[in-house]
Parts: structure tokens; C-alpha cells; sequence
């Protein structure tokens, strides 16, 4: 396969990832993000080969109230099938030998560059699991906000009032077999899998041969809806100024009309973190916690929840309506 500059590493780069005295650069990874879903979705393998069969109750027997000597009219529950299937995020790395051991430490500057590309992978696959949407983009799967995009009377999407397209939401998912869980095909594995391909035959942008090292990086992964009340979202909240910004109440709502399983997580941009960090200081606050010891840092909760920063939760969603 032909090869251009923007796809592989460079010359220009190993002399940037050298320090002054010749050794390899410590890289500031400036680029990462904080996408803590990654942390907290279950896996489970697929019931098909690419893809999850799922029946969801629709409806329940109620039973009727008969007068004697009269009968009832028969009843049965109903159920639909619901089919959610695996995408395949996937990502090659090839370096010419000459540019990978013109470095310091070639087996540290492959990690490096590996580590580029894992960061890189994650945040691609979190913000999927918020906006993939295979009915737009077929190759991809079906996130949170394409399932919950429209508001209800009743339903797990609340209003927060904004408007335009300079607006974000709040998530909350229940994680669990019988809630929302991400699939992976079968006989395959859970989470991101590098393969190292070691030195191969490659070709330039003119069909020439030369050799590399190559490095094949797979995510295969879907999301499953098992039980509707199992995702929730606050839509339309204004990412700055004083009104229809995050409001208690609206979480509250949200938080009750949905499954209580204890894989409850609610997520948030920077933004709306932000928001929720200066309420925390009110001494008057009576639903949010911080928790030492649970993680790197404190945990921020709320009524019990933990609140976890997802920075591919974007400021610029349109307004559901």
C-alpha cells in the first residue's frame, strides 16, 4: 500500500524527539484527553458472529377484573428484537527502518509512537460511543446521542433549555449485562489489541519497495442497549452564561426514571465538570461528595453516582427538540 508523509514518521521527527544532549525526548502528550467511559464500559462477546440479537420486553400482560360467572379475554406479554452490531476501528503504523533506527532508543520510539496511536484510537472510539451512528456512517456503530435524540414527555431525555448549536448534554448510563454493555465479535477479544508485524515489505507512493517496521493496531467493539431505562441524557445545556446551564434538579429527574444497578455512571464534558466542581464548595450542597482514594484523584459523586469527565462529549451540539 502507498505511503505519504502524513502517514508515517519522518526525519524532521526524530530530530524533534531528540533532547539537546542526542537522547530520546521525553514527549509531552499534549494531545491527550480525559475519556474516562473507556474505563468504566463492560464487555461481553457478541451472540453473533458481528453482531448482538437482543429481545426486549414490550409490553406486559395486565390481567382484568371479571364479574362471576364471566370469563376474561386471554393475554400474553409482547417482545421486539433488537439487532446491534460490531465496528472495526483499525490503524496501521509503518516506518521505514532507517528513520526508526536513526533514533536512540529504536524499541522506545516504536513504543512511543505506539502510545500515539492507542491515545489516539481511544478517543476516537469514546467519542463513537457518544455520536457513532450507523444509520449516517454504516461501517460505524450506534452510540448514546443518536438513540436518545429526541425529547419526550416520559422518556430518559430531559431539556435543559438551551438553544443553537453551542450546547452539550449530560450522559448517564447503567452499566450492566442487563442494561448498556459494549459487545466484541465472537472468538475475539475485548479492548484495543496491537499487534507487532515486526520488519515488513512495504511500498512507496510510486509502487517502490522498501522496508519498515509495522505495527497493526484493531478495536472491534459495539454498544448494546438491553433495557431503554438503562440510558439517560440531559440535552440543550448552554455551555456558557447564566441560564439553562446545568440545573441539580434536572439529574435528580433523570437519575430516578432510570435502572439503579450499581454500574451507574453519570458523564460530562470539562465544561459541565466545571460547573459541577464549583457547587461542590456551596456549603449548602447536599448531593455532591468527593471521595479521596478511589483513583488517581478525588471521585466526584453525585447521590451516590459517580461523575466521570468525558472530554468527546462536545460543546457544540444542536438543539433536540
Amino acid at each position: 500500500m502507498a505511503l505519504n508523509a502524513y502517514q508515517q514518521l519522518t526525519l524532521v521527527e526524530v530530530a524533534k524527539r531528540k533532547d539537546p544532549d542526542g537522547n530520546l525526548a521525553t514527549i509531552a502528550e499534549v494531545l491527550d484527553k480525559t475519556n474516562e467511559i473507556l474505563q468504566d464500559a463492560i464487555f461481553s462477546e457478541a451472540n453473533d458472529t458481528f453482531s448482538n440479537r437482543t429481545t426486549r420486553r414490550a409490553s406486559l400482560p395486565t390481567g382484568s377484573f371479571r364479574k362471576l360467572n364471566q370469563g376474561t379475554a386471554k393475554e400474553s406479554s409482547k417482545t421486539v428484537n433488537l439487532v446491534d452490531t460490531v465496528a472495526i476501528l483499525e490503524a496501521w503504523s509503518k516506518n521505514d527502518i532507517e528513520v526508526i533506527n536513526a533514533f536512540p532508543n529504536p524499541a522506545e520510539a516504536r513504543m512511543q509512537e505506539a502510545t500515539a496511536f492507542i491515545e489516539g484510537m481511544g478517543q476516537n472510539m469514546a467519542a463513537k460511543i457518544f455520536y457513532g451512528n450507523q444509520n449516517t456512517v454504516p461501517e460505524e456503530f450506534t452510540g448514546l446521542a443518536p438513540r436518545m435524540d429526541a425529547l419526550a414527555t416520559g422518556a430518559n431525555v430531559l431539556n435543559a433549555g438551551g438553544s443553537g448549536n453551542d450546547n452539550t448534554s449530560i450522559y448517564v448510563v447503567d452499566w450492566s449485562p442487563k442494561g448498556a454493555y459494549m459487545i466484541y465479535p465472537k472468538n475475539s477479544n475485548a479492548g484495543l489489541e496491537h499487534k507487532d508485524k515486526g520488519i515488513e515489505t512495504v511500498q512507496d507512493d510510486n509502487g517502490l519497495d522498501f522496508e519498515a517496521y509495522v505495527d497493526k493496531f484493531v478495536w472491534k467493539a459495539g454498544l448494546v442497549v438491553k433495557h431503554n431505562k438503562s440510558i439517560g441524557r440531559i440535552a440543550n445545556l448552554e455551555v456558557s452564561g447564566s441560564s439553562n446551564i446545568f440545573d441539580e434538579d434536572d439529574l435528580i429527574r433523570l437519575l430516578n426514571r432510570m435502572t439503579k444497578g450499581p454500574g451507574r455512571r453519570i458523564y460530562c464534558n470539562e465544561t459541565i465538570m466545571t460547573q459541577m466542581e464549583i457547587r461542590v464548595k456551596d456549603k449548602t450542597n447536599v448531593n455532591f461528595t468527593k471521595v479521596d482514594g478511589l483513583a488517581p484523584g478525588p471521585v466526584l459523586f453525585f447521590k451516590g453516582v459517580p461523575v466521570r469527565q468525558c472530554d468527546a462529549i462536545l460543546n457544540t451540539e444542536t438543539t433536540l427538540t
